[in-house]
């Protein structure tokens, strides 16, 4: 504390003694334009056409009245304060009006005194004939030209001087040559220590082929960048284009395939135009800017109705999916957030970041396993929650095939307890969060979620509590997904291990899914599958090549890439709605709704109490036979693994989201 009381009041006194000297370096310079312009006027003589010395009864009798009218004048526009460093054509423009502004004024006194009896009877300087009026704009000139050269060079000084970094100079290739482009060749030039060798830009404007900027030339269009980089020996590629498509970036890393070169891009256009950019807040392109779609457009205002002022509890709280949820959902302005999760770390940190970030909510972290009905009755019973979002599930295919048992104990009979809960205890809306794998399914975690999803939408016709499900696909980044996998592999120097070179999957960023699963959960009036559109699939293997080019390194040589073979439960293609279900326009352009054919609420049931007793005993085999008794799609892993994409069904019995 007392260091910091130390610091602040050094402060202040560092800011006036930089302001003195500002000001006295000014003052020097307002002398050298005065001598300067009388040296003009007098072609560098010491003595007047006249053979009088214009030294010391003229410039002298001048120097003090137009130094105090520099100083005042100088002084008022703040120009003692601004930084030598950073001098640019705003601050060109004020030494200009500030220089128009003394020059008027000191003219202005001079033909006063001029005709002023008292000063001609006692300074006969300024009735002095010899006097050269030529001084007048001469000055304005010279202080203009030795005010602003004098910044200038303290500014080249510290640009063009730098020390070099340790190691060699990057040589960096800007992609972009606007006003983004610009701004951050500028802070690259301002950086104190010389980190880069900028090599050009490139731009698709043929209005800028070979134009300069700060002396770097434009050296082509985007569709060079693989000769370019090739021919300048490009070892960075900076994509300043804060408002380009993914696509775009993504047409760029794929053209640079096979090179070893390292991506970077620039934060977005937002930050740009507020102007908090730096070279610091430069990032590395990550996968996410290739796979990812345009921002998601949210009813913010139906979304705020849902949830503000309202006690909202999230289970797997702790999660990729459940923390996200958490973040999306502070800002709306809950009354209570109520954090449900089984592991204690994820729970503690998701805890602290949103105390940080939201010291006002009211947030209750509770560990509790959404399998253990007393635990989560009590919750239900003391903290009274009016919405769930229910994000916990067992989620890994592979894990789950081995551990079936398990499998139905979370995502079924967990999901049970929590509706059942719901519905005691008289919730308003419970969304469960399910996935593509429920369509379908091949896998034990697709037909356990089917189950769920099953169990739901039937319930939800028999009680006052609204249940929706909101299905996806595969987030980026989530814990265990295949891009941290990746990331860690390539870290490793390989290899990537992709398990079929035609598995495809859909992806979405996990911000994104958050955000339409609120706007999901307001849209929602009970017993509604909604369904997120996702896009269009990805190849894993194209995504493995695109996250090794985007580490700067290159596929198949620096890093291999390794084909295992299809697990247990995994499919090669992933499908989005099931068949005889009909998908519907709702007003939101990314959510589907699907409605399908009822099911006997009594064989949902039985079924589901059946699985509980022979989960309980630990009987595998057991819990998949039932599993394909009580969903009728699932088609347990055989072993196969098709080596084409299966035949697409007729548009009457598969349906999409609408375009």
């Amino acid at each position: 504390m007392a260091q910091n009381v130390n610091n602040s009041a050094a402060c202040p006194f560092r800011v006036r003694c930089r302001t003195a000297l500002s000001a006295l370096a000014h003052l020097g310079l307002f002398t050298a334009a005065l001598l300067l312009s009388f040296g003009v006027a007098y072609n560098f003589r010491l003595r007047t056409p006249d053979g009088e010395a214009w030294f010391g009864p003229i410039l002298l009798r001048v120097l003090p009245f137009y130094l105090a009218v520099k100083f005042v004048v100088f002084g008022r526009m703040h120009m003692y304060r601004g930084s030598w460093r950073y001098f640019g054509l705003r601050d060109l423009f004020s030494v200009i009006l500030a220089s128009h502004i003394s020059m008027f004024i000191f003219v202005v006194g001079f033909f006063v005194a001029e005709n002023a009896m008292y000063w001609r009877a006692h300074h006969p300087l300024f009735v002095d004939p010899s006097f050269p009026h030529i001084v007048f704009p001469l000055e304005w000139f010279f202080t203009i030209a030795v005010v602003s050269s004098a910044r200038m060079a303290f500014r080249f000084y510290h640009e063009e001087i730098r020390p070099s970094r340790a190691g060699s100079l990057q040589r960096l290739l800007i992609v972009g040559a606007g006003d983004a482009g610009e701004t951050f060749l500028r802070e690259i030039l301002r950086m104190p220590e010389e980190r880069y060798i900028v090599v050009g830009f490139l731009d698709d404007d043929p209005g800028k082929l070979h134009a300069r900027i700060h002396g770097v030339e434009v050296l082509g269009t985007t569709s060079q960048i693989r000769e370019i980089c090739q021919q300048q020996n490009v070892q960075e590629v900076l994509i300043a284009m804060p408002s380009a498509s993914q696509r775009k970036v993504r047409e760029l890393v794929e053209k640079c395939e096979g090179m070893s070169l390292r991506f970077r891009t620039v934060p977005g256009l937002t930050d740009l135009i507020s102007g908090r950019v730096r070279v610091s807040q430069i990032r590395d392109v990550n996968i996410e800017d290739l796979l990812g779609r345009e921002p998601v457009r949210l009813d913010t205002e139906s979304i705020g109705r849902y949830i503000r002022d309202r006690r909202v509890l999230v289970t797997g709280a702790g999660g990729s999916i459940g923390s996200e949820m958490c973040r999306q959902i502070a800002p709306f302005g809950p009354r209570r957030l109520i954090l449900i999760e089984q592991a204690e770390n994820n729970l503690f940190y998701i805890d602290r970041e949103l105390r940080q970030a939201y010291p006002a909510l009211d947030i209750v972290p509770l560990i509790a396993d959404i399998c253990d009905a007393a635990r989560i009755d009590q919750v239900f019973a003391s903290q009274k929650p009016t919405a769930v979002f229910h994000a916990a599930a067992h989620k890994h295919v592979p894990m789950m095939e081995l551990n079936p048992c398990e499998a139905v104990k979370n995502n079924i009979l967990g999901t049970k307890t929590l509706a059942d809960a719901a519905v005691r205890h008289g919730v308003e809306k419970f969304v469960m969060i399910s996935t593509d794998k429920a369509v379908n399914p091949t896998s034990v975690m697709g037909c356990t979620k089917r189950a769920a999803e099953m169990y739901v939408q039937q319930l939800n016709a028999r009680c006052n509590t609204q249940f929706v499900t909101v299905r996806f696909g595969n987030v980026l980044g989530s814990s265990g997904s295949v891009v941290p996998i990746f990331r860690e592999q390539i870290a490793r120097g390989g290899p990537v291990t992709v398990t079929h070179p035609e598995m495809r999957r859909y992806f979405m960023t996990i911000s994104e899914a958050a955000q339409l699963v609120l706007q999901a959960g307001a849209m929602g009036m009970g017993g509604e599958i909604f369904l997120l559109d996702m896009g269009e699939p990805v190849k894993i293997v194209d995504l493995a090549r695109e996250m090794i080019t985007l580490s700067g390194l290159r596929p198949g040589e620096d890093i291999e890439i390794r084909f295992t073979g299809i697990r247990p439960g995994e499919k090669l293609f992933e499908e989005l709605s099931l068949e005889g279900e009909d998908v519907a326009r709702t007003a939101h352009p990314k959510i589907g709704i699907m409605k399908h054919r009822p099911r006997d609420w009594d064989e949902i049931c039985r079924g589901i109490s059946a699985l509980a007793t022979l989960a309980h005993n630990g009987d595998e085999d057991g819990v998949r036979r039932e599993l394909a008794v009580l969903v009728p799609n699932y088609s347990p892993f055989n072993g196969f693994a098709p080596s084409a994409p299966p035949e697409p069904r007729p548009e009457s019995s598969v349906a999409r989201v609408p375009g």
